[in-house]
């Protein structure tokens, strides 16, 4: 009789979501199971003769190891039926954890090969495993990426925000932006100009507030705004756009322009940094990713604008 309250098909709490078993079989179960599974094959052929090293290596390590954490933590909180016990909003976690297990995978296997296989001279044994430490990283981002497409909101779905195409936007803007600042910092290249300092002052704003619309919507504290959270959203993206835009321009004038100081051709010296990016290359893929976060914030704009979603 000690089951005799418990909800009847394997559903938990007042949300219908699935725990026990059926949490672990279903469709989104059995991914994210694949999920755990190749991210520790990934990090156990590097671990025990692939091999790592500088900070490519540990960011890469740091992919694997903490998205396999977190997939164990969310099946662990799903097969317990604990979505309604902790504190965030499990419409909004799982997809915003899977979105940047996709991203941070990603990178993860780009990074990993060019640098410890085609910039590293790895042979033998050492090289097949690191070839296959990247084959199996690109399936764990090939599988974050099915979890997010299958649990993503679907037409007049009834979901959180970060299940909707914005949400997800929000997730690769702070993403990007995350990568900006790597490059920005390292060396610092944008004390030269004061239009530089704007530059870095749009990416730290526009991060920020994206990274506080993604937090309000995991802790469910969006009636905290002083405004309505659409008209919060809308006028937040059409800012970044225009600080984005300005940035766009701005960035390249001062890095790339000879009369404003800049080096608009590569270094020859570049080419003898065999394994990492050059600070010629760095101030270029800040370039890069300023555009692209710049058609990113656009997108986001443009589908704020058409979407009509209703918060539980």
């Amino acid at each position: 009789h000690g089951n005799a309250g418990a909800p009847p098909g394997g559903f938990c709490g007042l949300g219908r979501e699935k725990c026990g078993l059926v949490a672990l079989t279903s469709q989104v179960g059995i991914v994210r199971l694949l999920e755990a599974l190749f991210a520790c094959v990934t990090f156990s052929l590097v671990v025990h003769q692939g091999g790592w090293n500088g900070r490519n290596g540990d960011w890469c390590m740091f992919c694997w190891c903490f998205c396999f954490a977190m997939t164990l933590l969310v099946l662990l909180v799903e097969f317990i039926g604990l979505q309604h016990r902790i504190p965030v909003s499990w419409k909004n976690f799982p997809i915003t954890f899977a979105m940047y297990a996709t991203l941070m995978c990603l990178s993860a296997s780009v990074i990993y090969p060019v640098t410890h296989i085609q910039h590293n001279a790895a042979y033998g044994k050492t090289k097949d495993y690191r070839i296959a430490a990247t084959v199996f990283s690109c399936l764990t981002c090939l599988a974050y990426s099915v979890e997010v497409t299958m649990t993503r909101a679907k037409p007049g779905e009834v979901t959180g925000y970060m299940a909707s195409v914005p949400g997800l936007l929000k997730v690769v803007e702070t993403f990007v932006a995350c990568i900006i600042f790597v490059f920005i910092s390292e060396p610092v290249s944008y004390e030269q100009h004061e239009g530089l300092k704007w530059c870095l002052a749009v990416y730290c704003i526009c991060f920020i507030l994206s990274l506080v619309v993604i937090v309000l919507c995991i802790g469910e504290c969006t009636g905290w705004l002083p405004c309505a959270f659409n008209k919060f959203l809308s006028g937040y993206t059409l800012l970044a756009v225009l600080m984005y835009a300005t940035a766009t321009v701005i960035w390249p004038i001062y890095k790339f322009n000879r009369n404003q100081g800049g080096v608009p051709n590569r270094p020859p010296g570049c080419s003898s940094h065999s394994n990492r990016f050059c600070d010629w290359d760095k101030l270029v893929a800040i370039a890069v990713l300023t555009a692209i976060n710049l058609l990113v914030y656009l997108a986001d704009l443009v589908y704020s604008a058409r979407l009509i979603f209703i918060q539980a």
